[in-house]
């Protein structure tokens, strides 16, 4: 056998053999991974479309619901099935109101499946079907929907087009929202063309569970109107009111108008033309529509931070219901000259009319004697230094000194609530603790999960309280302080007879001073002897007669007027026989 004949056999035996090794590999596969290449097969010959979940509700304590659901479909298209392509454009820009140009490159792209639009309302996507044009689908799924539109926009927030939530509780709680998506498996062959009477396989989605919450539908939406009344009235730039229980921290309202449209929430509820904006421009603007101003946003609080200070100096013990403050009408600080509201001053006072009378240099006559190192220590021990911890993204956090950089002049002007800023929701924190019995609670919205067919309660929230932060008898002795300033001193326009009404004014200005910007604000709870609700109303930029005593004290009484008998709290006839007899 010649050289040639050998190397032509060596080549062919060595190919043989590795075609033998090759078949042997591939019975092996066969045989003992046939169930992954039969999988394989398959994935190649299903289609999936996804189905939504029904995303769970969000709930009121009174069983209102406040978000919802609608039934709305997504029309897609597959390449493969379409026979009539003209005719299926035509239609989709009709039915949808699409532009020609859109449709035909999503109904001409070669695609297994190509959306061509999601959130379309259920009598548009019935009419597509109708039509049973091959290679169209419509697909049933769900929109969130808001049935009172503007209500508690900043509190609940809003979903979006993939149903998961962007701000507010909606994002705060989405893993107990957003349910668990389902599929539709489509049978097709090797051309991606679904096979006649094929059947299709549906894997069910899992909806969301409800979320109960402590907003009551009545309270936000009374408390929402009287803060458009007097944004109105006041041409103010926006309006805080935010209503609480200051024993276990729950809020009953949070408003902050003006509030958005929770249906339509990227349009602009400014009435300025966005489409000469910039997309950055726009998202700026959409972003400070969206901010609750009462947990995302620091002020100055004013005179309503008295109850901090004053009480803190009955707590330290540096001052006692017994001493007496002399207002000549300001007050002299190293080289500062630091005025009193009353320009006249005074005169002679105790504490408890000191604070009726919101004396700034009392108070700081208070501060002062506490001094630095012991107000400020004060002030981290009522935990004003950490946030609330309430339930909503985006808590901006106490803006203050650094304790080294406190001289006496700071030391003066935070005593009455300036040169340093708090969140409303931190002064109705701090309130709540001065008056509850010296117990920080943590104010939120959410009470519980529960599952949405049977009503079975699934979970229910627990929050922090801290206690201690004042004596049982500084807080009582505050309780009834704060009273006299509703019934006979600064926050008298509060007054609502039958009713202990206990309350604080402030008025503050906003930085810089010389643009002569007012905030006006109010705080009140009832009944002062064992206080059931806390309100605070706030005003930015009132124009006229802007004393927080004369704009916002007038409407917490409105609201306390409505709500208190609805929350059961009635009437001491005691009180209004005693006012008939003074009469």
């Amino acid at each position: 056998m010649t050289f040639h004949k050998k190397k032509i056999l060596i080549v062919f035996f060595a190919c043989f053999g590795m075609m033998a090794v090759l078949a042997g590999r591939l019975v092996y596969l066969m045989i003992f991974e046939s169930e992954y290449y039969q999988e394989l097969a398959q994935d190649l010959h299903e289609r999936e479309r996804s189905i939504k979940a029904a995303r769970g509700r969000i709930v009121d304590r009174t069983g209102t619901v406040l978000a919802d659901n609608r039934t709305v479909c997504t029309i897609s298209v597959i390449h493969s099935q379409i026979e009539d392509p003209e005719a299926v454009i035509q239609m989709l820009c009709k039915e949808l109101g699409l532009s020609e140009e859109t449709v035909r490159s999503r109904v001409e792209k070669v695609s297994s499946i190509e959306r061509i639009q999601s959130n379309v309302d259920k009598e548009v996507g019935d009419a597509i079907r109708a039509y049973h044009y091959a290679g169209v689908k419509v697909d049933e799924d769900f929109k969130r929907y808001y049935p009172y539109d503007e209500l508690a926009s900043k509190v609940l927030g809003f979903t979006g087009s993939d149903n998961q939530g962007i701000i507010g509780l909606e994002v705060m709680y989405d893993e107990y929202l957003e349910g668990i998506p389902g599929t539709i498996l489509t049978l097709t062959d090797a051309r991606g063309i679904e096979i006649e009477n094929a059947k299709e396989e549906r894997v069910e989605s899992v909806p969301g569970n409800d979320l109960v919450v402590s907003l009551d539908y009545n309270i936000q939406s009374y408390a929402q109107q009287e803060a458009l009344k007097v944004m109105e009235a006041k041409q103010a730039d926006y309006v805080s009111i935010l209503i609480m229980n200051p024993q276990n921290g729950e809020i009953y309202a949070c408003v902050n108008v003006p509030e958005f449209d929770l249906n339509d929430p990227f349009t602009l509820n400014t009435g300025v033309d966005d489409s000469l904006m910039t997309e950055e421009q726009k998202q700026d603007a959409l972003n400070q529509m969206w901010r609750n101003q009462s947990v995302n946003d620091t002020y100055e609080p004013g005179s309503t931070f008295k109850i901090f200070t004053s009480s803190a100096a009955l707590l330290t013990g540096t001052c006692t219901l017994e001493d007496h403050f002399n207002c000549p009408g300001y007050k002299i600080v190293e080289d500062r000259r630091i005025r009193c509201h009353k320009v006249g001053g005074h005169g002679d006072q105790d504490f408890t009319h000191a604070i009726m009378n919101s004396c700034n240099p009392a108070l700081m006559t208070m501060g002062l004697a506490m001094g630095t190192d012991l107000f400020y220590d004060t002030f981290v021990d009522y935990g004003l230094l950490t946030e609330t911890g309430i339930d909503i993204p985006g808590e901006a956090s106490t803006i203050m000194h650094q304790k080294e950089n406190i001289g006496e002049v700071e030391l003066a002007t935070m005593t009455f609530g300036q040169s340093f800023q708090i969140t409303p929701v931190q002064l109705a924190t701090m309130a709540s603790s001065v008056i509850n019995g010296g117990r920080r609670i943590t104010p939120h919205f959410a009470v519980a999960v529960q599952e949405r067919s049977s009503g079975q309660v699934l979970k229910e929230f627990d929050y922090e309280v801290q206690e201690g932060i004042v004596t049982e008898e500084v807080s009582a002795q505050m309780r009834e302080i704060l009273e006299k300033v509703v019934s006979e001193g600064s926050g008298n326009k509060a007054y609502l007879e039958g009713y202990r009404i206990g309350g604080k004014t402030a008025t503050s200005q906003t930085l810089p001073r010389s643009a002569n910007k007012y905030i006006s604000s109010f705080l009140g709870f009832a009944p002062a002897n064992d206080p059931q609700v806390l309100a605070v109303c706030i005003v930015h930029d009132p124009q006229g007669v802007y004393y927080g005593g004369t704009v916002c004290a007038p409407v917490v009484k409105e609201i306390f007027a409505n709500i208190l008998p609805y929350l059961g709290i009635e009437k001491d006839e005691s009180l209004i026989k005693g006012t008939e007899e003074q009469e």
